[in-house]
């Protein structure tokens, strides 16, 4: 069966301190990395801890990145979901490691929205 979408969760080692903890670097990253990807921005949500980290999310026609920073231990969770043909989940994944210099990626996707047969013929009954 045909997945309806790809979900990348990648966990970035090494990455720049500075770069983790600059929110409009952040979120100029994940923005980037979106359209790197082929997806269509919406809305962003990015937030600045103190005293050091960065929360934020892009969401996307084709559904949504998003990223947890803990610059003082050069670490980052992203993750990356996408639905459809047109978007690719691993550039924009590629992206965003250029961009915060992770030294190591370690990173696996998971196929979403495998939908037994037995729903899809209650929701063409619907």
């Amino acid at each position: 069966m045909k997945a309806l979408g790809r979900h990348v969760l990648a966990e970035f080692y090494g990455c720049d301190f500075d770069a983790l903890n600059d929110v409009e670097l952040v979120e100029r990253a994940m923005v980037e990395a979106a359209l790197e990807a082929g997806a269509e921005v919406r809305e962003c949500v990015f937030h600045k801890f103190s005293p050091q980290g960065v929360s934020g999310v892009v969401v996307i026609s084709e559904s949504h990145l998003a990223i947890h920073t803990w610059p003082e231990l050069g670490y980052a969770a992203v993750d990356v979901f996408t639905c459809g043909e047109k978007v690719d989940p691993w550039e924009a994944c590629n992206y965003l490691t250029k961009c915060f210099r992770a030294k190591e990626v370690v990173a696996h996707e998971q196929k979403r929205g495998i939908i037994p047969a037995s729903y899809l013929q209650a929701a063409k009954a619907v």
